[in-house]
């Protein structure tokens, strides 16, 4: 009977002890992570948005970042292209493939100068991998510090085809 009872002690301790670790650490206790081995994703991106009642158009700089979440695997970076508001072409931002290394991450960089893309712009990123993998944080951050008005917000990617 003292076995029985040390026994359901143990394992509402360690029941506790896991509820305590899910609280406090959240990120370490994951069941919904999804493993993939390539992906196509859209980025919002802004090259401008627009301010005060005459609608004046506040040009933004555009870092497109890429993050390689897996611990243990690269992944491969095999299109990253820019698009305007109205959806047409405008730049190839890779040439070759692009491998990042487990936990590396690259940037690529529209100038604040450049109003091409719009205030509707978006990129589209095409990743793959050997191995399923963690995929990438991909997400676009748009800031200008310009004249008094600082302003920075970001836009975090979606999966629109899985590969």
């Amino acid at each position: 009977m003292a076995k029985l009872r040390r026994d359901r002690k143990t394992a509402a301790s360690l029941a506790v002890l896991g509820l305590f670790v899910a609280i406090v650490f959240p990120g370490t206790v994951r069941a919904d992570v999804k493993l993939s081995k390539g992906q196509t994703i859209y980025v919002a991106a802004y090259s401008h948005i627009y301010h005060g009642d005459r609608e004046q158009p506040f040009n933004l700089t555009i870092t497109l970042s890429v993050r390689n979440t897996d611990m243990e695997n690269q992944i491969t970076l095999s299109s990253i292209d820019y698009y305007d508001t109205d959806g047409k072409f405008i730049k190839k931002y890779t040439d070759n493939e692009v491998k990042l290394a487990p936990l590396a991450s690259t940037r690529y960089v529209v100038k604040e100068s450049d109003k091409s893309g719009g205030s509707g712009a978006n990129f589209i990123v095409t990743w793959k991998s050997e191995k399923k993998v963690t995929p990438p944080i991909v997400e676009s951050i748009m800031i200008s510090t310009s004249t008094q008005q600082g302003l920075s917000f970001s836009s975090r990617g979606v999966v629109i085809k899985e590969h």
